[in-house]
């Protein structure tokens, strides 16, 4: 059941991204993520009367960190986006964001088994196989670690596993509350990036039905994580979440037929051997 919740979870994360990229390339990316951040927050303000919960001071505080984790991830992965090649940092931020938790959830005292430690090492590599940009050669790859934005990449990805990591510490007492505190906060600190900027939400109506729809699929998937992670250990739960970069792909080639170069479709591949090492 966990690894099922952890896999629908991943595929969703993956529909809201694609549909995400689709409504950046109609709308300013900011306006993009504040007005899909703020729709998820009114889905989960319609699901928390379902699980209510009892949270108290710590998992509200935890649930507010992971948002900020979260917020500052979004900003520095669209920012390293503007300052290096994808086919660095995509792949960076992804295999990053699926480290950390792995290293929390060690140093927490978690031992899963040798087969799935395993399937954690293969999974992380289908991450870094399946979010290369296609056509990127090695060189380029190569090249494009020398730049700034192999920082903003790795600095993207703590933020991001920082996110994994931190809700998973929350009480299952607590229900959906921590993922109100996380919303937020994120909310308020991409409120605050976009002033900073300059930035418009009116200038994200001109997608506003994918933004939507990214925002309903994004907060649906973070219910998902949550109630995985607390039934499962977050060093594996996390990682299955991260292969959200497969559906990304597979909804590329199959709605906009963009290619699939060798290395996704042996990540690919090394995905589905990897998720089967951990079930076993």
């Amino acid at each position: 059941m966990v690894l099922a919740l952890a896999l629908a979870s991943a595929t969703v994360y993956g529909v809201a991204d694609f549909l995400g990229g689709m409504a950046t390339r109609r709308a300013a990316v900011l306006a993009v993520t504040g007005l899909s951040q703020l729709t998820g927050l009114v889905v989960l303000a319609a699901l928390l009367p379902f699980r209510p919960g009892g949270p108290t001071g710590a998992d509200l505080a935890l649930g507010a960190l992971a948002g900020l984790f979260g917020g500052a991830g979004l900003v520095l992965f669209y920012s390293g986006l503007a300052a290096g090649p994808m086919s660095v940092v995509a792949p960076l931020t992804a295999v990053t964001s699926a480290g950390l938790p792995v290293l929390v959830g060690v140093l927490l005292g978690e031992r899963p088994s040798t087969g799935s430690l395993v399937g954690v090492a293969l999974s992380l590599v289908a991450i870094l196989l399946v979010s290369a940009e296609p056509g990127s050669s090695a060189r380029q790859a190569l090249a494009g670690l020398r730049t700034r934005a192999t920082l903003m990449a790795l600095a993207a990805g703590a933020g991001f596993g920082g996110f994994f990591s931190v809700l998973g510490q929350t009480g299952e007492a607590a229900g959906l509350w921590p993922l109100a505190a996380a919303r937020v906060a994120s909310v308020v600190m991409l409120a605050g990036v976009a002033l900073a900027l300059g930035a418009r939400l009116s200038r994200g109506t001109g997608a506003l039905a994918l933004i939507v729809a990214s925002g309903v699929l994004d907060m649906a998937a973070n219910v998902l994580y949550l109630v995985a992670v607390r039934g499962g250990l977050l060093t594996l739960v996390a990682v299955i979440a991260s292969l959200y970069p497969v559906s990304t792909v597979l909804l590329a080639r199959l709605v906009l037929a963009e290619r699939l170069a060798r290395p996704q479709i042996a990540g690919l591949g090394v995905a589905a051997a990897g998720v089967a090492l951990i079930a076993a």
